[in-house]
């Protein structure tokens, strides 16, 4: 029997789980805002050499926040794909205020 997560539904509550300190969902938020931007501006003014900062936008902000406030270990190496559907099903759910930034 396998320990590994089959489903985005069923990860999505795991990543939720570690993502509960405030400070760093603000990081993945400014993160993933950052990302945002970069790749609208780098594709709306023609310049898709910046497009090499978009993952380093996104994930620098995301990654201090887990080293630094979360202290946990990334999902991101062990569900790659899942992390970034669940980084921005987060961000969206902020936005839709159905997830709040401050966590309790």
């Amino acid at each position: 029997m396998s320990d590994r997560i089959q489903s985005f539904k069923e990860f999505y509550p795991f990543y939720l789980t570690e993502h509960q300190n405030t400070t760093s969902r603000l990081l993945h938020f400014i993160g993933t805002t950052l990302f945002f931007v970069v790749a609208i501006y780098a594709l709306v003014s023609s310049q898709t050499q910046l497009l090499w900062l978009c993952p380093i936008m996104g994930y620098g902000f995301a990654w201090v926040g887990h080293f630094f406030f979360e202290k946990n270990k990334l999902a991101t190496f062990q569900y790659p794909l899942w992390s970034l559907a669940s980084d921005f099903k987060l961000y969206f759910q902020i936005w839709a205020s159905k997830q709040k930034l401050k966590v309790k």
